[in-house]
C-alpha cells in the first residue's frame, strides 16, 4: 500500500516562495513582488511580499545581527539558508503581528524541505532564539539602515538631518502617486487621494491593486512618482513641438508629453519594456511614435525641439520602493553609469535644433550622476535654463541656487506631514 503523502505545514509554501525570491535579490537581482501566478491566494501573497520587503528594508540591521550570531559566518553551499534566516529575523524583529512561533516553526520546516539545509535546523533554531533575546537591543537609524560609503556621501551632500529622514522614508516605504490625464476633482476624491504638485495625486491608503482602482481601465491616470513627474513639465514649448523621450518605457513621461500637446517620439532599447509602453499608451488613448533602439546608435534626419533624457543611473533615489538598490551599488558601478550618461548627453545635444531644450534627469542621489554632470553638459554646446520655484507651484526647497532641481526622500511637499519623494536630479539646458 503506498505511503500517504504528508500534509504540508500551513504557511510553508509561501515561506519557500518568499525565500526563493529573496535569495535572488540577495545575489544581486532587482526585487519584483510575487504575483498571482506564483501565489494564487491573495492573503498568502500579501504576507509573502510583506516578509520580503521587510527583510529588504531592514537588511542592514538584520545582516549585522546575523553576523553577530553566526560565530562561523554564513554556512557555505547551504541553499536558501540565508534567505530563510533573513525572512525569519524580519518576522521576529519587525512583524510581531505574524507571531514568534510561526517564525521559528516555519524556518525549521523550510530547511527540512531541502536536503542541502536539513542539517542546519539546529543552528537556525539557536540563532533565532538568541535573536528573540536580543531584539530590544537592535538599533534602527540611518547608520544601521544604509551602507557606510553611501552614508558618508549623502551626509556631505544633504546633511545629517536629511539622511536621518532618509532612514525614516526607507522604513515607511512609498505611497502611490499617480498623474491624472485631466484635471478632475471628483476623480481625486474617488481615488481617496490629494493633489501634490500640478496633476500629481497621492494615494496613501488603498485596498486593491492599481489596475482595480476607479478610472484605471478607462485610462484616466497612470502611476508615476510625484518627483518623476517634474521633468516633463519643464519644457514650455509650443503646441506640436517635436520632442524625443529617451528611455521612455514604461511611458509615464511620454504620456505627460503627449498630454502637453507635443509630437512625441518615444525611444527605448528593451523590447519587453517597449511593449509595456505600447500597452500604457493604448490604455490612455495616447499616440506617439515608438522606436525600439539603442539611443547611441539612433539617427534622425530631423532635429527635435526638445529632448527628455531620463538617463540610466544607479537609481539610489528609488530606495523607498526598491530598498535593495542601496546594497547593490558600488563606486565602480556608479562610475560606469557616469561615463554612459556623458555619452548620452553628448548625443542628445546633437539631436536638438538650435534653441532646442534638453531636460536631463536621473533618479539618483549620487552627485556624480547629477550635479557633477552639469559641467559636462555645458561643454557640449548647451547653456543652462534655470528652473524657478514658480514652475513647481511655488515650492522653492528643491530648486538649487543655480536653477537645477534636486529632490530627495528627506523633502516633503508643502502641506504634507509625511510621505516623501523619490530622489531626482533635474537640469534644463538650451542648445546654443
Amino acid at each position: 500500500m503506498p505511503k500517504p503523502k504528508s500534509k504540508q505545514a500551513p504557511g510553508l509554501a509561501l515561506r519557500l516562495k518568499a525565500a526563493e525570491r529573496l535569495q535572488l535579490v540577495l545575489k544581486g537581482a532587482s526585487f519584483a513582488p510575487l504575483y498571482a501566478t506564483e501565489i494564487a491566494d491573495a492573503r498568502d501573497r500579501a504576507v509573502a511580499n510583506r516578509l520580503i520587503t521587510t527583510a529588504l528594508r531592514y537588511h542592514g540591521p538584520i545582516s549585522a545581527l546575523a553576523g553577530q550570531l553566526l560565530e562561523r559566518g554564513m554556512p557555505k553551499k547551504s541553499g536558501r539558508f540565508e534567505a530563510i534566516l533573513h525572512l525569519s529575523l524580519a518576522q521576529l524583529l519587525f512583524l510581531p503581528d505574524l507571531g514568534d512561533h510561526s517564525a521559528l516553526f516555519l524556518a525549521g520546516e523550510a530547511l527540512r524541505a531541502d536536503v542541502r539545509t536539513q542539517h542546519l535546523i539546529k543552528l537556525m533554531n539557536g540563532v533565532l532564539r538568541e535573536a528573540q533575546r536580543r531584539r530590544d537591543d537592535v538599533e534602527i537609524k540611518a547608520s544601521t539602515l544604509f551602507p557606510p560609503a553611501l552614508l558618508q556621501k549623502w551626509r556631505f551632500a544633504y546633511g545629517a538631518e536629511a539622511v536621518e529622514a532618509f532612514g525614516a522614508a526607507l522604513i515607511e516605504g512609498a505611497p502611490l502617486d499617480v498623474t491624472l490625464k485631466a484635471d478632475a476633482p471628483a476623480m481625486v476624491e474617488s481615488l481617496g487621494g490629494r493633489v501634490l504638485l500640478a496633476d500629481s495625486v497621492r494615494i496613501d491608503v488603498r485596498d486593491r491593486p492599481v489596475d482595480q482602482l476607479h478610472g484605471y481601465a478607462e485610462g484616466r491616470f497612470w502611476v508615476q512618482d510625484a518627483a518623476a513627474a517634474i521633468p516633463a513639465r519643464l519644457f514650455n514649448l509650443h503646441a506640436g513641438a517635436r520632442v524625443l523621450d529617451i528611455g521612455a518605457a514604461p511611458g509615464g513621461k511620454t504620456a505627460q508629453l503627449v498630454k502637453a500637446g507635443y509630437a512625441v517620439t518615444a525611444l527605448d532599447r528593451d523590447p519587453s519594456r517597449v511593449e509595456r509602453l505600447r500597452d500604457n499608451l493604448k490604455r490612455l488613448n495616447y499616440t506617439a511614435e515608438i522606436v525600439t533602439a539603442d539611443f547611441l546608435n539612433y539617427g534622425t534626419a530631423t532635429p527635435f525641439d526638445g529632448v527628455l533624457l531620463d538617463a540610466p543611473c544607479s537609481a539610489t533615489g528609488t530606495f523607498r520602493r526598491h530598498p535593495e538598490v542601496v546594497w547593490h551599488r558600488n563606486p565602480a558601478d556608479i562610475q560606469s553609469r557616469v561615463a554612459l550618461q556623458r555619452q548620452l548627453i553628448e548625443r542628445a545635444a546633437l539631436c536638438l535644433n538650435p534653441g532646442g531644450v534638453l531636460i536631463y534627469c536621473v533618479c539618483s542621489l549620487e552627485p556624480q550622476e547629477g550635479e557633477s554632470q552639469v559641467d559636462w553638459a555645458l561643454s557640449q554646446g548647451l547653456e543652462p535654463m534655470p528652473v524657478t520655484a514658480e514652475e513647481l507651484d511655488g515650492w522653492a526647497a528643491p530648486v538649487t541656487k543655480d536653477g537645477y532641481v534636486r529632490t530627495h526622500p528627506g523633502l516633503t511637499v508643502p502641506g504634507e506631514k509625511g510621505g516623501t519623494l523619490d530622489g531626482f536630479f533635474i537640469a534644463r539646458f538650451r542648445r546654443r
